[in-house]
């Protein structure tokens, strides 16, 4: 991948709210005036009280727990493999596992809302690294994780027009295909691209302005990626393009721009850059035939998350194909086909330290029951990477996956398994 790129200020579909809600709303009913005096005189005309509008409160949410086998038989007994992030939140194997129990809660009066969502479990800790509150909060489980309970989304927003609504708060990345929320994916396990590739959330300030159902554009300044506390004085810039040429199909240009590096002691902060520029599309080409694509390049420099990437750009890029189809309404299959290209090193996703590449291929089933609550998801998975070699050409004795016996001496792992997730 070349290494220039240029910032674009484009963005975003109407977003009231980056994760789904996924119960249906409870509405309040208005206070209804008393009766009048049924002895008054029949020549007083009673003035009624105007009546209040009332607001609405919904919650909603998800639990999700799996089990999954690894034909490698890593004495570990997880797939993090050599970088420590093969994985993103299927990570244990040969036991069964928590994922999240999400929490959704959302009040709404007139143009306004806010929203908040907060998790329980494994999950929601993987997801919200960069948050202190998990070292104040949490409780140490049996597989060195923590539990705790953790602020997923807050946001406010404002609805300042039919066309124009503002958020402010914490509220998920825009960038990306998949998401943290495993009822939203078709896939239980999560790619590498978005583990390792982009941001899983941000706290800020954003604007989306809607043209049309076709078309919308967001812009908004956040602090920068994945943390509760600014590492700088800088912003960051997000923004997010999304136009529908035709029915079923939906098309997004996202990005983010702007400086991460941590700020010297003296307060002033260090030359740096992250950036990322994606684009997602989702073709709905039939009743029961979807594709979907999503293609990523990164850039960083200086110091980024406390890694120093010297003053040169490192890239970063991933490329995913998806297609899905329905055989009927109590099951579908999807396939997803990925490559992810770290081997300048930029990102965590190593192989004993040094930059690495990746193709995965996932095999998954969806099984609904009780109207769509209840989400059984098999899954066969494949991750290759790239063998490690020496100058000569021969292979190296460590790679990426363990072994049985503890080593790491597999460049690949195949895993297989089940997932359930319940919906409210």
């Amino acid at each position: 991948m070349k290494k220039a790129f240029v910032s674009f200020t484009t963005a975003i579909m109407l977003l009231l709210g980056c994760s789904s809600v996924y119960g249906q709303d409870l509405a309040s009913v208005a206070t209804v005036p008393a009766k009048s005096d049924p002895n008054a005189p029949a020549t007083v005309k009673e003035e009624e009280e105007p009546k209040e509008e009332a607001g609405k409160f919904t919650y909603s949410g998800y639990f999700d727990t799996y089990y999954f086998a690894n034909l490698n038989n890593p004495s570990s007994r997880n797939n993090l493999g050599n970088s420590g992030i093969s994985r993103g939140f299927d990570r244990y194997v040969g036991q069964f596992q928590l994922g999240m129990f999400l929490n959704r809660m959302a009040y709404s009066y007139k143009n306004t809302e806010v929203v908040g969502e907060i998790g329980f479990g494994p999950n929601v800790e993987y997801g919200s690294y960069g948050n202190d509150f998990r070292y104040r909060w949490g409780s140490v489980i049996a597989n060195s994780t923590y539990s705790a309970i953790m602020i997923k989304q807050a946001y406010i927003n404002y609805k300042a027009s039919d066309k124009l609504t503002i958020t402010a708060g914490q509220f998920g990345t825009h960038i990306g295909y998949e998401y943290i929320d495993a009822p939203l994916n078709f896939h239980y396990s999560i790619n590498n691209t978005f583990n390792a590739g982009i941001p899983f959330y941000h706290i800020g300030a954003k604007a989306t302005y809607a043209f049309s159902d076709k078309a919308s554009i967001m812009g908004g300044l956040v602090n920068g990626t994945d943390g509760v506390n600014d590492n700088n004085r800088g912003k960051s810039f997000i923004g997010q393009l999304f136009v529908s040429p035709k029915e079923g199909l939906n098309i997004y240009f996202n990005t983010i721009q702007g400086n991460e590096a941590n700020a010297r002691f003296n307060g002033k902060d260090t030359t740096g850059y992250f950036g990322v520029l994606d684009l997602v599309i989702n073709y709905q080409v039939s009743d029961k035939f979807y594709l979907g694509g999503w293609f990523m390049y990164g850039s960083a420099k200086g110091e980024f998350q406390g890694v120093q990437l010297g003053s040169k750009s490192r890239h970063w890029g991933g490329a995913n194909l998806y297609a899905m189809y329905k055989f009927t309404d109590i099951f579908s299959f999807g396939t997803r086909i990925e490559y992810f290209d770290n081997t300048s090193g930029a990102r965590a996703l190593l192989t004993n330290g040094q930059g690495t590449d990746v193709m995965t291929y996932t095999f998954t089933g969806n099984v609904t029951l009780a109207d769509g609550k209840l989400l059984l998801k098999p899954e066969f998975r494949i991750d290759a990477f790239k063998k490690l070699k020496d100058a000569n050409g021969v292979e190296l004795p460590t790679q990426q996956f363990m072994d049985s016996n503890g080593n790491f001496s597999k460049s690949s792992q195949s895993t297989i398994g089940m997932a359930a997730i319940y919906k409210f």
